[in-house]
């Protein structure tokens, strides 16, 4: 049977959906390389792993979720240096709307910030930020941030950070 073309696009783009899937749980993160903001040199992942784990955190200056946890990542990193826990910030879903630099120089704490990171996000399908994941020392995902109706906040960003510790515990520990 022939289809119009019309047909075999959206067939094409149903097929591409239906086989793309979040990185999650049990997955390999994506490879990447991109450009920390925090010092202008390249970083490459899974190199900056190094075996030990990390918390990965997809943000943007505008997002009040973003804005809420990323005091909760610093205090995850202060409390799991020692066991050479790394964070990972990716700065994505931007669109011009803040200076991402000016914002990681304003937090405290030490973490690759990587620039320009919309196509990182979208090879972890990351559709709504913070995009928040722990990695294992090998690069497996091993968590993954639900969706929440709770507004942003302390409260939700507590519950994350929560979280992180629970599944950090398990594997420095």
């Amino acid at each position: 049977m022939k289809y119009p073309a019309t047909c075999l696009l959206f067939l094409a783009l149903m097929g591409s959906a239906i086989t793309t899937h979040a990185v999650g749980p049990g997955d390999i993160a994506p490879p990447f390389t991109g450009t920390n903001l925090v010092d202008g040199k390249t970083v490459e992942f899974p190199a900056l792993l190094q075996g030990k784990p990390a918390v990965v955190v997809f943000w943007a200056t505008w997002c009040p979720y973003c804005k809420a946890f990323m005091p909760f990542a610093g205090d995850i990193q202060a409390d799991y240096a020692d066991a050479g826990v790394q964070i990972v910030t990716l700065n994505s879903k931007e669109r011009g709307r803040g200076d991402p630099k000016a914002y990681v120089d304003s937090l405290d704490f030490p973490m690759f910030a990587i620039a320009d990171a919309d196509a990182i996000g979208e090879a972890y399908s990351i559709n709504f930020i913070p995009g928040l994941l722990v990695v294992d020392g090998t690069g497996q995902v091993v968590y993954r941030r639900r969706s929440t109706n709770l507004p942003a906040g302390k409260t939700v960003s507590a519950q994350w950070a929560d979280e992180v510790r629970q599944v950090l515990d398990k594997l420095v520990r």
